[in-house]
């Protein structure tokens, strides 16, 4: 078995590597930047993906999202912190194959592995009765303030600017980057927020108190 790890803590990256290594499990790549992540999956063509879910710069979600849009056929397995049932759903219908907790014993990481390889999708035990509901179609709702989960940091500061009424000139002033990064910024939380306007993006920012100011 191949494994790609992708995760942006080093320490937890290097100590996820050698006790699969000990096991017998080849990690063929491991690194901690989503993006890089996503060039690795189609030159190293691993067996499964192992996928951080909270990543600063491009989310596990959003890497998720976009190696099934690439039609990449590699089965990926949300390795996280988050116990929250609204990340469970959104990585199943994303096309997780497997959704892990970090603190699982070694010992069950690697079967779940090896499960999920041999075409089985495995949750994490204590949210086991989640993914019945999700199979029966019972899904919890989404809650509002879930969708800023997905923004990055700088994304967030950026919101929190159109929320206070600003141009993109003056936030491009004030954050000491160009108008060209601003109006980028603005168009990905536009997409992830999935709303059609910057009002429409400032509103929900203030009703949901995003932004304490």
């Amino acid at each position: 078995m191949r494994v790609l790890l992708i995760d942006d803590h080093t320490l937890f990256r290097i100590g996820v590597q050698e006790l699969l290594e000990r096991r017998g499990i080849e990690v063929c790549g491991a690194c901690g930047d989503g993006t890089e992540g996503l060039a690795l999956v189609s030159s190293l063509r691993p067996d499964v993906v192992l996928l951080d879910m909270r990543m600063p710069a491009v989310s596990g979600l959003e890497v998720l999202r976009a190696m099934h849009e690439a039609q990449a056929g590699v089965p990926t397995v949300m390795l996280t912190t988050s116990r929250d049932e609204r990340d469970l759903v959104a990585c199943l219908r994303a096309g997780a194959r497997g959704y892990l907790l970090k603190d699982m014993e070694p010992d069950e990481l690697a079967a779940s592995l090896t499960d999920i390889v041999a075409g089985k999708t495995v949750v994490a035990p204590d949210m086991a009765s989640v993914l019945a509901r999700v199979v029966q179609g019972d899904e919890p709702p989404e809650a509002e303030p879930n969708r800023f989960s997905e923004l990055t940091p700088r994304e967030t500061e950026i919101l929190c600017h159109l929320a206070a009424g600003q141009s993109n000139k003056v936030i491009a002033r004030e954050l000491g980057i160009s108008d060209g990064t601003v109006k980028l910024h603005v168009k990905s939380i536009l997409r992830k927020l999935q709303v059609q306007s910057r009002v429409q993006a400032a509103v929900i920012a203030v009703q949901a108190g995003v932004c304490k100011r």
